[in-house]
């Protein structure tokens, strides 16, 4: 596991690499409209979601416009990101729960948000620390469960849950959020799974698994 001094350092070098203020790859001008684009993007790359959403929300404009939808309706619009029966039932369901038990507003407590349809731990740490700032928030995505290992931040867990809470434990609260998205940003850009380019990885003084050859 890495010191004090050594998180600080990587999370600095992460703010070098990756200096934007708006780390999340999933844009969205409504609250309920970043809900649903995490949904659709289970098993589905950020790019395709971004490709079908602006036509989902054209058509349907607010929460209750999808509320009084019918799954069948929804099915057409994001039948490409896979399991499009199931994402289009979620994104119906969950915006009724949202108008009828939240008052149209995306609920700020994990408890609440794991109600709605298709929300899951992740989903709801998104949520809370994108849209409601919450510090201390962990999303553990595959990328940032990877790498953190790979750093020796956690110790190499691939549970989820285990993740979050080692993360939790060794992160600076009010930094967690946006290392996470960091962590995926430098998982595609740098770090990849298949190809990591370690040569050229600034991280890789920290890395457990660099060898320098």
């Amino acid at each position: 596991m890495k010191t004090t001094e050594d998180i600080r350092a990587i999370i600095e070098e992460l703010k070098h690499l990756y200096p934007q203020d708006d780390l999340c790859s999933l844009p969205y001008e409504k609250d309920y409209e970043l809900l649903f684009a995490v949904r659709l993007a289970a098993q589905c790359t950020d790019e395709r979601v971004n490709q079908v959403t602006p036509a989902l929300y054209a058509d349907y404009p607010s929460l209750e416009a999808l509320a009084a939808a019918e799954p069948e309706d929804i099915e057409p619009y994001v039948h490409s990101c896979g399991f499009y029966r199931a994402k289009a039932r979620d994104i119906v369901l969950a915006s009724r729960m949202l108008v009828e038990e939240y008052g149209g507003v995306v609920p700020d407590t994990m408890e609440d948000l794991l109600k709605l349809p298709g929300v899951g731990r992740k989903t709801a740490n998104l949520m809370l620390g994108d849209v409601h700032r919450v510090p201390g928030v962990v999303v553990a995505d595959t990328h940032c469960i990877r790498i953190t290992g790979l750093l020796g931040l956690t110790d190499g867990t691939k549970d989820p849950g285990k993740v979050e809470q080692q993360l939790r434990a060794c992160l600076p609260p009010e930094e967690s959020n946006d290392f996470c998205h960091r962590m995926v940003l430098h998982g595609r850009a740098v770090c990849r799974a298949r190809r990591p380019d370690c040569a050229h990885c600034t991280l890789r003084t920290w890395c457990d698994h660099f060898t320098g050859d």
